[in-house]
């Protein structure tokens, strides 16, 4: 039963974001000036992650992490129903803004509750059942347009309303989770626990220090797809966006469960190494069908996915849960998300909204993309040492 809770909590924790997320762009700019709105809502995610140490520090000292969990659930599901009565693009960014700021936390705060309820190399298992539940976030797309009949479901507001429920479902699963008590409930409270940020004493360490930088690389060119993606396709003609980019995350059904074979047998380096060249593919088949219109490259591109999600994001999390003590590994968990989802998503952006320009130069920004992996290959290889474990 334990094992079950834990799985649908997955499912449930990652199929809410893509509903309203990866339309997200599409829908602001259909409304009135929505298009000077872009790119702060492309930064949304990184604005969001500022609070995961803040609340892994919650988890770590005052509250079970699943209580935790639940209030973040409640909370981003009442923001969402606000979202659905909203009319503007500023007031659309400020909600979705607010709803990153508790969603955010959830991915490193379901990362500890299954660990710290199932043996961390079987953390893989757990995880794999998030993707199935980002895939099937694709059938309230056919849903809305097939039953309900709402056209262009994915740049409506129903988005908001879709995940809003999904939200409220997961905070009332999370209630129900094995108990995972703070570890350090009692002690002292300093300045840097009450901001979340005692987890930075990690970067001291040499290896951690090398895997964030070559994480920080990686992410570069890999958030920009998670926030673009979407515009893109919809400029080439795509109708049905979450459902075709979900396509990514079948594959990453499969890849999900290679993960800590991968890392057992390679070490973080080559899992890295790995990854990098996934995202070199990704960015180069991108560039083949932006510049020659050849659509079935998209696919090709959007298949690899898996591969590169496991390798960078459940790689981070199982590398934290080897490597941060166990007092703070909360707080170290919020910290890496701040990593991969902040520091990632505001440099992502910066460097591709300067690249893209006004008018979109698609083909100019995968060729940006595909150097940046290339570079951040290199990185890997020179800077992460060992094969295994805390040898990274």
């Amino acid at each position: 039963m334990k094992n079950i809770k834990l799985s649908l909590m997955m499912f449930l924790q990652y199929m809410m974001l893509p509903i309203w997320f990866v339309p997200m762009l599409p829908y602001v700019q259909s409304l009135s000036g929505g298009e000077s709105w872009v790119f702060w809502c492309g930064l949304i995610m990184g604005f969001g992650t500022f609070s995961s140490p803040l609340f892994g520090m919650f988890a770590d000292r005052f509250f079970n992490a699943e209580r935790v969990l639940a209030f973040c659930n409640f909370a981003g599901s009442i923001l969402l129903s606000v979202a659905f009565f909203a009319q503007s693009a500023p007031s659309v960014f400020v909600l979705m803004l607010f709803t990153m700021f508790f969603y955010m936390p959830t991915w490193s705060l379901s990362a500890t509750i299954a660990m710290a309820n199932a043996p961390e190399n079987t953390y893989p298992r757990f995880r794999v059942f998030g993707t199935i539940g980002w895939v099937a976030s694709g059938a309230f797309s056919l849903l809305g347009a097939k039953v309900f009949g709402i056209d262009d479901f994915d740049t409506s507001r129903w988005i908001f309303a879709s995940a809003s429920v999904v939200s409220f479902v997961g905070g009332v699963i999370a209630l129900l989770l094995p108990h995972t008590a703070p570890t350090q409930k009692g002690s002292r409270l300093s300045i840097a626990d009450a901001l979340g940020l005692k987890a930075l004493v990690l970067l001291k360490d040499k290896r951690f220090l090398s895997f964030v930088v070559v994480t920080i690389l990686a992410m570069i060119p890999f958030q920009w797809y998670n926030v673009y993606c979407a515009a893109y396709l919809k400029e080439s003609g795509f109708k049905y966006l979450t459902l075709t980019i979900n396509l990514g995350q079948v594959g990453e059904m499969f890849f999900m469960l290679l993960v800590s074979i991968i890392i057992s047998r390679l070490g973080y380096r080559g899992a890295m190494c790995i990854g990098l060249g996934a995202l070199a593919f990704r960015n180069l088949s991108f560039a083949i069908s932006s510049f020659f219109k050849l659509s079935q490259f998209d696919f090709g591109a959007i298949l690899v996915h898996g591969l590169i999600f496991g390798l960078f994001i459940v790689g981070a999390q199982m590398f934290v849960a080897e490597n941060a003590p166990k007092e703070l590994r909360n707080q170290a968990q919020g910290l890496m998300n701040l990593i991969t989802a902040g520091v990632g998503v505001f440099a992502s952006n910066f460097v591709f909204h300067f690249v893209l320009g006004a008018n979109y130069r698609w083909t100019l920004a995968y060729v940006t993309a595909l150097i940046i992996s290339l570079v951040g290959m290199l990185a890997a290889s020179i800077l992460l040492q060992g094969r295994k474990g805390k040898g990274a």
